[in-house]
């Protein structure tokens, strides 16, 4: 099949001269390192107005995507809109696991490091409460740390698209049951899960959508804005990152086959978790037509927690939808700001 690098450079353009612009135009909002453990990076944005919120807000990603998603392109970035909404954001970019990350499990993601990020955000914006931000996968671990220290920094929590109930992952069940992956397997020869099988996972859950993207692109050679903003989203969701072994081992056979967070069975180093110990203020927003988080998987959130404040909002659009697009800058930023506006004074 002729590529889009060969459809676009028979046109007299140069692709590789697109790629970089394109690069250079992406994660550029202002920021700061300020804590690293690892291959974890803690990032301080810098603020755009005299006007700020005092309370924190503490960004969670998931373990397989890269954390740029947040900071897409000037215009199309959800850090940039908060920035200058007057929030003090920060980030956890948890890395890339190399192979002698191997044995890190959730507890580690959950019970070490965001915490201590957390700890690091209070010494360096000298407050005491934080609030949460937590997309997809980032989402679950950042539920289940509200669960954990239930009396501990959180004031609010947002959720995006937060996968919750194992059995409504059903695509992602069935490569596990019927798809022949064994996960232990899988962990025992290779040690963590490489980049490839998690992008290659993804691919599954919509097998259509490379070449219906490569058509939409058929058409829309000559319009150099709509190439770089769907080359963006495309190269985000291959640019997978590995899920580290036990990490991976656990989520997939107590999360997904166990269904253990909905059935209130979820254990963290010998302490059972539940999500009605949650009492926090919680806005959990879903995408109608999310493929990676059905709402099947999502919506036992806002159930089963605890807190009288307390909403869930269901947005068209999928997955990506839900952080950058027209539809995120026009709905979900504004929405998620108001939210935050009247609870961080």
């Amino acid at each position: 099949m002729t590529t889009l690098e060969e459809l676009y450079s028979s046109s007299g353009e140069d692709f590789q001269a697109l790629i970089e612009e394109m690069e250079r135009e992406t994660a550029v909002t202002p920021k700061e390192l300020i804590y690293v453990d690892g291959t974890l990076r803690l990032y301080h944005y810098l603020p755009q107005t005299d006007d700020i919120y005092r309370m924190p807000l503490l960004i969670v990603m998931s373990l397989v995507s890269k954390p740029y998603i947040f900071d897409l392109t000037p215009g199309q970035s959800l850090i940039e809109h908060l920035v200058r909404a007057g929030f003090d954001v920060y980030l956890i970019d948890w890395g890339v696991p190399r192979s002698e990350h191997k044995d890190v499990d959730l507890a580690n993601y959950v019970a070490d490091w965001i915490p201590d990020c957390i700890a690091q955000v209070q010494q360096h914006s000298g407050e005491k409460d934080v609030n949460l931000l937590g997309y997809c996968l980032g989402g679950t671990l950042t539920s289940l740390y509200a669960a954990l220290e239930p009396d501990g920094p959180v004031r609010n929590m947002l959720l995006l698209a937060t996968p919750i109930n194992g059995e409504g992952l059903s695509s992602q069940r069935s490569m596990l049951t019927s798809g022949g992956l064994d996960p232990d397997l899988i962990v025992d020869k290779l040690g963590n899960v490489p980049a490839s099988m998690v992008e290659a996972g993804f691919q599954r859950l919509r097998p259509m959508q490379k070449t219906s993207g490569q058509m939409m692109l058929l058409n829309n050679l000559d319009n150099r804005a709509f190439l770089k903003a769907h080359l963006r989203i495309t190269r985000w969701g291959a640019d997978a990152l590995p899920f580290a072994g036990a990490a991976f081992r656990t989520f997939a056979n107590d999360y997904i086959l166990g269904n253990k967070i909905v059935k209130g069975e979820f254990e963290l180093r010998g302490r059972r978790l539940s999500l009605a110990d949650i009492h926090i203020p919680v806005l959990h927003v879903l995408a109608e037509h999310d493929h990676v988080v059905p709402r099947e998987s999502s919506d036992d959130l806002v159930r089963l927690i605890s807190s009288e404040d307390k909403e869930e909002w269901v947005i068209k659009g999928g997955h990506v939808s839900l952080v950058t697009g027209a539809g995120a800058v026009t709905r979900t930023w504004p929405r998620l700001v108001e939210w935050l506006q009247t609870r961080s004074v």
